[in-house]
């Protein structure tokens, strides 16, 4: 049996460095690949990277597209969705496996463009923006028209040249891309942008815009079916004219717009009308304008004409006037004349009635002396009542009167600041005043013990030399 060739001989590598070895081969050999495929599997990780797998009916590839690309994608994959990827390819080692890196993403056939462009049309118009009711009239002529197209195009022209043939306009254009990456941003922000400028600012706010683009296959009018697109079309609070592709291309911006255009030549003629036709609308009005104020005036002179031969003469009315304000003067004159001589009489036998002030005069001094008289009577006995009452009432105040309690042996001890009611009032050294029921006389307070107070050096004074000055009632101050 021979002998096989020898292990000796066979070079050992690592697992870390076979995997390496196969990471070089694979990127170095598929550089940068497109792929297409049905994109199966589809999720998005918590950290915003994308992962899926691409398949064809006999083989699949695993797929990867990092956050930083994932918000760059001009397509959000789904599930069964047949897509072409493009980026490189590479194995990750810790799987054995190897996959495509992800850098760009689009619709593979008119077919998957379609459907998605179907299911994107049916969740908008669920939210509602496609309604009758958001849309905006259009001003019958707008000073200052917007136009978001490319500056370089056919389009642009289109619309200036229709613009100056029906009705010159002031016309601001904001330059974007129309297709490719990027266009469908552009053209959001350019919306956004118009609806953003101050009305009384440096530019002009326009009344109205025109969102343009030529013709072109259902890839090259893409963008203008992006959600940023149409949703900036529905919020635009300026009336907005899409104007995309031929008259038999449609967009979702045509849903979203306040009207839609089959033609950018044709959005121009819905912006204005046109100047000589007003010129000659108005030249007509104006006629007939005239000839019916003729008509009126003519009119209203044969009704007054009719309504005045109807009329009694103003003279004649006059006469009759002046007559009757005749007639109501001598009416007056006599009413006023008997009206005084009823007051003259009605004041003679109200003079009459009246008694005489001599008489008055003498009966209010006969009353006043009665009263008089009898004051002088009942005097006596209201003084005695009085003083009865207040003799009572001296009484009851000297009882009250603490003197009364001095009498019984008690004192009044005062010091400096006043009557002093408790032990603690005394302090040694403070000098006191004690008044009795026979007179008052000084000391001087010693060491406080428990409740008591001791006095000492005190020192009685003669009631006639001592000059008195009794307490009110109300203040007497402690009673010893």
């Amino acid at each position: 049996m021979p002998a096989g060739p020898s292990i000796s001989n066979v070079p050992e590598f690592s697992v870390s460095e076979v995997s390496q070895a196969v990471k070089r081969t694979l990127e170095g050999t598929f550089e940068r690949v497109r792929v297409r495929g049905e994109v199966s599997g589809f999720k998005r990780a918590a950290s915003g990277h994308l992962y899926m797998a691409l398949k064809d009916e006999n083989a699949v590839l695993d797929g990867v597209c990092w956050r930083g690309m994932a918000g760059k994608l001009s397509i959000q994959p789904e599930d069964g969705m047949e897509v072409i990827a493009s980026g490189r390819i590479t194995s990750y080692p810790g799987r054995s496996k190897y996959q495509i890196v992800i850098d760009s993403l689009e619709l593979a056939g008119q077919g998957a463009l379609l459907k998605l462009l179907e299911d994107r049309r049916r969740k908008l118009a669920e939210e509602g923006l496609f309604d009758e009711a958001r849309k905006q009239a259009l001003p019958f002529l707008p000073e200052v028209i917007g136009v978001v197209t490319s500056p370089t195009g056919a389009v642009i022209r289109d619309i200036l040249h229709r613009l100056e043939d029906r009705f010159p306009r002031r016309v601001l254009v904001w330059p974007v891309l129309v297709q490719g990456e990027g266009a469908a941003e552009q053209v959001a922000a350019a919306i956004q942008g118009f609806n953003a400028l101050a009305e009384d600012g440096p530019v002009p706010r326009p009344d109205l815009l025109i969102v343009a683009r030529g013709g072109g296959s259902l890839e090259d009018l893409w963008a203008f079916n992006e959600e940023v697109v149409v949703r900036a079309a529905a919020a635009s609070n300026i009336p907005l004219i899409s104007a995309v592709g031929h008259e038999t291309d449609t967009t979702l911006i045509d849903f979203a717009s306040d009207r839609r255009a089959p033609t950018p030549t044709a959005a121009a003629e819905m912006a204005v009308p046109v100047r000589r036709e007003l010129q000659l609308q108005n030249a007509d009005l104006e006629r007939r304008l005239l000839a019916a104020a003729g008509r009126l005036v003519e009119e209203r002179r044969t009704q007054v004409e009719g309504l005045g031969r109807g009329l009694v003469d103003p003279r004649r009315l006059l006469e009759e006037m002046t007559q009757r304000l005749d007639e109501r003067a001598e009416r007056l004159k006599t009413a006023w004349e008997g009206l005084m001589k009823d007051c003259r009489a009605r004041l003679g036998r109200l003079e009459a009635a009246l008694p005489h002030p001599r008489q008055l005069v003498v009966v209010k001094g006969e009353q006043l002396a009665a009263a008089g008289g009898r004051l002088e009577t009942i005097r006596p006995r209201l003084l005695s009542e009085r003083r009865n009452a207040l003799e009572g009432l001296g009484r009851v105040l000297e009882s009250m009167s603490y003197k009364k309690v001095l009498q019984r042996g008690y004192a009044v001890v005062r010091g400096p600041e006043g009557a002093i009611t408790t032990p603690q009032g005394v302090t040694p050294g403070l000098a006191l005043e004690l008044e009795f029921a026979a007179g008052r006389a000084t000391a001087t307070g010693g060491e406080v013990s428990g409740t008591a107070a001791p006095v000492e050096k005190a020192s009685t004074k003669s009631p006639a030399k001592k000059k008195k000055t009794p307490p009110s009632d109300d203040s007497q101050g402690s009673l010893l």
